[in-house]
């Protein structure tokens, strides 16, 4: 990790904000509007849906984690990390916006925009993920990871609100967007799409690449970067922390990322909920979640991220038992509201502590890697989850596999030496 730093104001701003921006992404197209929309009125019928739905999830998540770690290796060859930031998020945007003009009956065309759009959202972060350690003092990387976190909830829940327009059933449609083939559902894709594109504008202006040596032909740069890596994996037993860490979240990251995506398709399917339960419920659980990310951000910093992400661990383990024998929508709240809550946490830590182990001049490649560890494993969540769903005709048997994930997560993590990685990470 980078060991001179003051924290510059204006750039923590802005990467924060790219929280906030690409929030709305994740909150009304993956996890609580699209997604059930997808489910109920563009696919064939609620099963089949759920099936298509987790297959493109998991094509996005394989093709991630191919391109994380080169693409990050790379934007450190060639000093493009704001290039490829900027690349990969007005690549989301066109995509998320065509979502808009896909069809009750067009399954196959949703899943392709989908995928597209997934992939650059999440390579983005990547990149934004990047610029932590430059802008982060060292006593400060759980706090400002938990800002970035909490803001980025507090988008989401604002883009939930603004949707409240479009969604709700009304006589007198909001813009005059009526429910006509599912329109007033649809245009909230145009509405992620430009507050992704508004509110990127910080990070656009205000986030700066270190200054580092550009090779000047493609060739030469491609040479660059396959040496680079080569060299990272002969020297992967340096980083063992860093290896322990992103085995760990292999597991406890893809249950939690599944949550998201199945947790709209879930509450309606199983429990019922109406597309205005379902924005109801997106809006406590986004509330809990960017309070969570914020407090808990101090309290990374105070007794360390490793203990942060166990701590999220458990409650999220128990939050998945509630969520599978809920006999009642109540209990599903229950379960929900403490997903929301530790949900933050486990995300924000595990990022501030990939930030303390990152050595000089390698941000974004090992961000590539951080990817890769969310990603390489992330299509086992939505694939097993939407084949015991069509196995045995039932989400709260896919629900209940990912209680594993959490388990094997946690007990893994126990095995991660902070000080060592630190210490590594100082002496680069």
């Amino acid at each position: 990790m980078h060991t001179k730093k003051t924290g510059n104001r204006k750039a923590i701003f802005a990467w924060a904000m790219y929280d906030f921006a690409n929030s709305a992404f994740t909150t009304l197209v993956i996890t609580f509007i699209y997604s059930a929309f997808f489910v109920s009125q563009i696919a064939e019928d609620g099963i089949v849906g759920t099936s298509m739905w987790s297959n493109g999830i998991s094509i996005s998540a394989l093709l991630i984690a191919f391109l994380s770690p080169v693409v990050g290796a790379l934007a450190d060859s060639g000093g493009y990390r704001k290039k490829m930031l900027l690349f990969w998020t007005y690549l989301c945007i066109i995509a998320t916006f065509m979502l808009y003009t896909v069809l009750p009956g067009e399954p196959m065309k949703a899943i392709l925009w989908l995928i597209i759009a997934n992939v650059a959202f999440e390579m983005g972060i990547v990149f934004n993920n990047a610029f932590l350690p430059d802008i982060s003092p060292p006593e400060k990387v759980g706090r400002i990871s938990g800002y970035g976190w909490a803001v980025g909830y507090v988008g989401g829940l604002l883009a939930l609100f603004i949707a409240l327009g479009f969604v709700l059933p009304t006589d007198d449609p909001f813009w005059g967007v009526t429910q006509e083939l599912g329109a007033n559902i649809r245009v909230t894709n145009i509405l992620v799409a430009g507050w992704f594109l508004i509110f990127s504008l910080p990070a656009v202006f205000w986030l700066k690449d270190s200054p580092k040596a550009r090779v000047g032909k493609s060739s030469a740069l491609a040479r660059q970067t396959i040496r680079q890596l080569i060299e990272t994996f002969r020297e992967i037993k340096k980083y063992r922390q860093i290896v322990r860490l992103l085995i760990a979240r292999l597991f406890y990251n893809d249950g939690l990322l599944t949550i998201f995506t199945f947790g709209g398709v879930y509450a309606k399917e199983t429990f019922g909920f109406t597309f205005d339960e379902i924005i109801a419920f997106g809006i406590v659980l986004n509330i809990m979640a960017g309070l969570g990310a914020f407090l808990f951000g101090y309290v990374d910093d105070r007794v360390g991220a490793k203990n942060t992400i166990q701590v999220s661990n458990v409650v999220l383990s128990i939050a998945i038992i509630i969520a599978v024998l809920a006999p009642t929508k109540f209990w599903f709240w229950v379960a929900g509201i403490l997903v929301g809550i530790f949900s933050g946490p486990n995300q924000s830590a595990s990022r501030s502590l990939m930030a303390r182990f990152v050595p000089l001049k390698k941000d974004a490649e090992f961000f590539g890697f951080y990817a890769f560890s969310g990603k390489a494993t992330a299509f086992l969540g939505p694939l097993l989850l939407g084949k015991l769903t069509l196995l045995f005709a039932s989400q709260r048997v896919g629900i209940a596999v990912l209680l594993l994930f959490f388990l094997v997560g946690g007990y893994l993590l126990r095995k991660v030496d902070v000080e060592e990685g630190i210490k590594i990470a100082k002496m680069e």
